[in-house]
């Protein structure tokens, strides 16, 4: 038999205390679709006002601060993404906290780029990210934060070469909107718990919508080909 979804009771509400986001840590992969991970971390940071740097304990960058609702802890794991659950785990047993405190984000293809899914728990789905972390954690009873980057537009098996391009210039405006989704999504699982958040901004789409087609000009009536009015008697 299956192992049933996790549930969320009013009574116990699961509120993020570790906030992860799991993408690759070399300059080459800045920016990239695989590290939108990353992105979040690094706009949480920005909008909290909470410094990270690089912490050897955890093999990471980490920084701990308060976020409008309550202290938190950010991470963003230096150990390349297929052992992302390294860092993760350290940080845990280090902060004494339990593996369903702990969001993590990351990139996943199966979404169109502007969308979102925030889950109590769930499988790898195929992300080596996240297999990592399931492994370390022992469970995956433990929020995370899906983050839609789309599929190849050409050839269908392009998808390493997508996976760690950069956006497109024309998908920028997307991203930031998706990124500023993101934050009011983890903001309100801070307040609400991760259900209420999911129930709230799951089906939110920051993607615009497709242009619709120009109206075509109306053609005028060539004057040498167009039918003259009849002559006017004279007065």
């Amino acid at each position: 038999m299956p192992k049933p979804a996790a549930t969320e009771s009013s009574s116990e509400r699961v509120i993020p205390k570790l906030i992860v986001g799991l993408g690759n840590p070399e300059p080459k992969y800045d920016r990239t679709r695989h590290n939108i991970g990353f992105e979040v971390i690094d706009e949480l940071a920005r909008v909290w006002g909470i410094p990270l740097s690089e912490n050897r304990r955890f093999n990471a960058q980490a920084g701990e601060g308060r976020s409008p609702h309550g202290k938190v802890y950010l991470l963003k794991p230096l150990t390349y993404m297929n052992r992302s659950g390294q860092a993760i785990r350290a940080a845990i047993d280090w902060y004494k906290l339990p593996p369903e405190s702990v969001l993590t984000i990351y990139d996943d293809m199966d979404l169109p780029l502007g969308r979102l899914r925030l889950r109590l728990s769930g499988s790898a789905g195929g992300h080596n990210g996240m297999k990592s972390t399931i492994a370390h954690l022992g469970t995956q009873d433990f929020p995370r934060l899906r983050l839609g980057i789309g599929r190849p537009r050409a050839v269908s098996g392009e998808t390493v070469s997508h996976v760690l391009g950069k956006f497109a210039p024309d998908e920028a405006p997307t991203v930031q909107a998706l990124l500023r989704l993101s934050v009011e999504t983890i903001e309100r699982s801070l307040v609400d718990g991760v259900a209420k958040a999911a129930s709230l901004y799951n089906n939110r789409d920051v993607a615009p919508p497709a242009p619709k087609p120009e109206p075509k000009p109306e053609s005028k009536p060539d004057p040498k080909t167009a039918p003259q009015p009849d002559s006017q008697p004279a007065a």
